[in-house]
């Protein structure tokens, strides 16, 4: 199994009580903090406003975090988990990628889906396409994206982007860049992943992993792709502790602070996200649920630890028992 962590950058309210000016350094501690251990790689989210709520409180920009990192670590992979294929133009995209990969020296990671956060849409003056407009979207500019780094031009006359012999250049050091379909919409999300995916991300509970990936085989069988190229991922979050009860103190906690941001039911409903999830317990319990995961072919975890800008505790004990057992 490979690791993945988020670096905390506000969208989850994670980075409050830090004043903004500090922000940065918090961020790109613990992105080296990464780079020097045995992570394989570090995320961020493509968001604009807060979660569970729009709040004033930061929310620092995915691609302009993914540039930084590329140019502060060594050895890590690099990815946002995901890109709204439709805040940006996909040729644009295309050589913004490219260039941070070239930064990076070939460690970007191409995470991209649909989109979903209509508040953020709409503020942003985007509107909000029917879900079905956004997943065309989606698949016309994987194509874009993918013409643009293997052969260093792109031309397609879709639907919603048009381009005319775009060029791309400088290419991605590699001549491509991975891309990462994220989301398990079955009906379209899973059978653009089977057509262009080197590796997928959707639900990583044990029932909801298992039923999107026979989807998922479905799709590939349909295309002619091999169901077994495509890694399969999935995010989770985290919360670690020796005992029950700490774990319980550490959910009630962090239940608090959300709702000292937002309001208490909002707070309250997200934390369905984390109490009862499979990288929510003692270390022990946190592997047991893993590996039953691993051995259904989730061979690719990117864990979210919600306090790690405060108290790397949590991070410490995931690394010395959780991640070890894993390998």
């Amino acid at each position: 199994m490979r690791f993945g962590m988020f670096i905390p950058q506000g969208w989850r309210l994670d980075l409050t009580g830090i004043a903004p000016a500090d922000q940065w350094s918090v961020m790109s501690g613990l992105a080296g903090r990464a780079d020097e251990s045995g992570w394989d790689s570090i995320w961020v989210y493509d968001h604009f406003h807060t979660v569970p709520m729009p709040t004033d409180e930061a929310t620092h920009e995915a691609w302009t975090l993914v540039s930084a990192f590329a140019a502060t670590t060594s050895r890590v992979a690099i990815g946002q988990m995901c890109t709204a294929m439709s805040y940006r133009n996909p040729m644009y995209l295309a050589k913004v990628a490219a260039t941070a990969d070239l930064i990076s020296g070939g460690r970007v990671q191409m995470g991209i889906g649909g989109g979903w956060y209509e508040h953020e849409w709409r503020a942003y003056g985007y509107g909000f396409p029917s879900a079905g407009e956004r997943l065309a979207r989606l698949d016309e500019g994987v194509q874009i994206m993918k013409q643009a780094w293997e052969t260093g031009r792109a031309t397609l006359q879709g639907k919603h982007y048009q381009v005319d012999d775009a060029i791309c250049a400088p290419r991605p050091e590699a001549g491509r860049i991975p891309l990462w379909i994220a989301g398990g919409g079955e009906r379209k999300t899973l059978r653009i992943a089977a057509k262009y995916a080197d590796f997928t991300n959707f639900d990583g509970t044990p029932e909801g992993f298992a039923h999107k990936s026979s989807v998922l085989q479905q799709h590939c069988a349909d295309v002619g792709r091999d169901y077994d190229a495509i890694v399969r991922s999935a995010n989770y979050n985290v919360i670690v502790a020796e005992t029950e009860d700490e774990v319980q103190r550490r959910l009630d906690a962090l239940e608090a602070h959300l709702a000292e941001h937002v309001h208490p039911e909002a707070a309250k409903a997200t934390m369905g996200a984390f109490r009862g999830m499979p990288a929510v317990g003692t270390p022990e319990q946190v592997v047991e649920n893993l590996t039953a995961l691993v051995d259904q072919g989730m061979s690719y975890g990117i864990f979210y630890f919600p306090d790690i800008a405060h108290d790397t505790g949590s991070l410490e004990l995931f690394e010395q028992q959780v991640m070890p057992a894993l390998r």
